[in-house]
């Protein structure tokens, strides 16, 4: 039997419309629970060091609102360590953070400041949120992922094959790289997971690969929002995907 796919919405960039003019709408926490109402199986947010888009107190009140699983996505810091076990979301997933970037360049350094990274884990688990990494599509980072970080999940990062599908160009070298990393992680029993930059384009072909079990999306889902509507853009993702 052949699982059904989830669609994991994140809603980061309402926040950066709010942001941009310093205002208190569109609001964050009503996109989350519109999100839930119109079928979203899970919510992302990611909140960064320098609180570009989502803040402290989105987090909270999307925590205390929210029904379905909330996952939040922090980089690998004390400050965010406390944050994270002051809220307990269901899910958090590490990724890598630099204050110049426009967004997330790319996976995990998984060797740098292991034990660090590790401590942190082992901390968030004992907390009760389940943690997973944000990784390229790499043999050796998903057996440390496993073997060395003990995580509950990963999220395989496919800007790299969305950017090329996007541009119209070959894409199979990358597609076949992220089919046999999903496929082996999956002997390892990590739940796999993938997100950014992906569109309905990338999603069609991508929803080929059978043990990817949830798909996070934002930048171009609430992108098409603003022409279709939140209902509609979660819609047409959810058919997609399955």
């Amino acid at each position: 039997m052949i699982m059904k796919k989830k669609l994991g919405v994140n809603i980061d960039h309402v926040a950066t419309v709010r942001n941009a003019r310093g205002e208190r709408y569109p609001s964050p926490l009503k996109a989350a629970l519109l999100s839930e109402k119109y079928g979203a199986d899970s919510i992302t947010i990611h909140l960064r060091e320098d609180r570009r888009h989502i803040n402290d107190n989105d987090l909270k009140e999307i925590k205390s609102k929210l029904k379905i699983p909330l996952n939040l996505e922090i980089a690998s810091t004390n400050e965010m360590l406390k944050i994270a076990l002051k809220h307990k979301p269901d899910f958090i997933c590490i990724v890598p953070e630099k204050r110049k970037e426009i967004t997330t360049e790319g996976g995990l350094n998984l060797n740098y400041k292991k034990n660090f990274l590790r401590m942190i884990i082992k901390k968030l688990q004992k907390n009760g949120s389940k943690v997973s990494l944000f990784i390229e599509p790499k043999i050796k980072d998903i057996t440390l992922a496993k073997n060395y970080f003990n995580s509950d999940s990963i999220e395989i990062h496919t800007g790299k094959i969305c950017n090329l599908i996007n541009e119209n160009k070959e894409y199979q070298k990358e597609y076949i790289k992220i089919k046999k990393a999903v496929k082996y992680a999956s002997t390892l029993n990590l739940s796999v997971h993938a997100g950014h930059g992906i569109t309905y384009e990338s999603v069609k072909i991508l929803k080929k690969i059978n043990n990817i079990k949830e798909f996070n999306i934002g930048h171009f889902l609430i992108g098409e929002s603003i022409f279709l509507g939140l209902r509609k853009s979660i819609n047409n993702f959810k058919k997609l995907i399955n």
